[in-house]
């Protein structure tokens, strides 16, 4: 028999991760499992200013982005009345696909939901799709969740 205990779902904020947020907690409340939703605030190494770069670009106060990604969650566990499944909030600076592989090794989680959309355009060619990388790197199964799904 299956068992799954604890679901991790990564969410960026956008419209896309709205769906693997409504699958997760379905899963959620049907295993009895803790739901976690996780927030990645992607780390600012990459926008440091190089070589071709004139000037220098300002530098983002992580704090601010971290506590704005805790108030984000706050804000989605109520705007999709998710408290009933008493969410953990999780918020972790870096590169969210290793962030998400990370906390999935931490926390022991048995599940991940994950949009299959996020970046769109050259960027997604550029750094690779987050629910890819996930998929290919995670030590339990990842359930991937198109647009448009619920």
């Amino acid at each position: 028999m299956i068992t799954i205990r604890r679901i991790l779902v990564p969410t960026d904020f956008s419209e896309c991760a709205t769906p693997a947020v409504r699958y997760a907690a379905e899963l959620a409340d049907k295993f009895e499992a803790e739901l976690v939703l996780l927030h990645v605030v992607p780390d600012t190494v990459l926008a440091l200013p190089d070589a071709v770069m004139p000037t220098p670009t300002p530098m983002t106060d992580l704090d601010t982005l971290t506590e704005s990604g805790k108030t984000g969650l706050a804000n989605l566990i109520t705007a999709m009345k998710l408290e009933k499944y008493k969410p953990r909030a999780e918020v972790r600076l870096g590169s969210p696909e290793q962030e998400i592989v990370e906390a999935v090794k931490d926390l022991n989680v048995d599940l991940v939901c994950i949009a299959t959309h996020g970046r769109e355009g050259i960027a997604r060619v550029l750094l690779g799709s987050v629910a890819e990388m996930v998929v290919r790197h995670a030590p339990c199964p990842v359930l991937t969740v198109r647009p448009g799904t619920c």
